[in-house]
């Protein structure tokens, strides 16, 4: 058997299993695989994702903490989750972090990032713009992430991989990278997973970026 086909065997598997257990993504399986390994989630917590379209880290993030809080930001609207808030709005604006604020009450125990930059095929393009994507979640995180507060961002491997690699560890205690099995065997993203956010003074927000406009997807949407 080819490394080919066993991968595609691979996501057909994690495909007819979101199917099968109503999850908008495959990629859902990916965050139920480091919850397992590294204990993202506890009961009562408030989660925040962002670029949370199509829903499928939402439906994970509300299952595991239950009676928490559960928000989801993106540009685009997202369908409706039972118990789960949703937010249209830019990461990179000040008002959506204000409304996030808000709707959450305090600050949030765990914040996810799942945001993929539109694939474009040069890979050093695509890497940049997924480093540039994790810098804005890491920028939200300073503003929105209560202390000891834990977080899971997707980025692209690359040679800018080790200085964004140390933006996170200035800020958590414990900083893992981890590519959970659920991912595609030629896939470049790694997730780094963090642990006891030692609070950062967070960057000024202005509504008025030439970089926030970046367009993203969800990887492992289900079409």
């Amino acid at each position: 058997m080819t490394k080919r086909w066993l991968a595609e065997r691979k996501q057909e598997k994690y495909y007819r299993l979101a199917k099968k257990l109503d999850y908008r993504s495959r990629a859902s399986f990916k965050l139920i695989q480091m919850d397992d390994r590294f204990d993202i989630f506890r009961e009562g917590d408030s989660v925040v994702d962002l670029g949370a379209s199509p829903g499928g880290w939402l439906q994970v993030a509300k299952e595991r903490v239950g009676s928490g809080k559960v928000i989801g930001v993106d540009l685009r609207p997202i369908r409706p989750i039972d118990g789960v808030v949703t937010i249209i709005g830019d990461i990179t604006d000040k008002g959506t972090i204000n409304e996030l604020l808000e709707k959450l009450g305090r600050k949030a125990d765990v914040i996810l990032s799942d945001m993929a930059p539109n694939i474009g095929g040069h890979y050093s393009t695509d890497h940049a713009r997924s480093v540039h994507l994790c810098a804005f979640a890491v920028n939200a995180a300073d503003n929105i992430l209560k202390k000891e507060g834990k977080m899971v961002a997707k980025v692209f491997m690359g040679d800018l991989f080790q200085t964004m690699k140390e933006e996170f560890e200035k800020r958590f205690r414990i900083v893992k990278v981890h590519a959970p099995d659920a991912t595609r065997s030629a896939s470049s993203e790694v997730y780094v997973i963090a642990k006891g956010f030692k609070g950062h003074e967070p960057e000024e927000m202005h509504t008025e970026n030439t970089e926030k406009k970046t367009k993203f997807t969800v990887k492992g949407e289900i079409r």
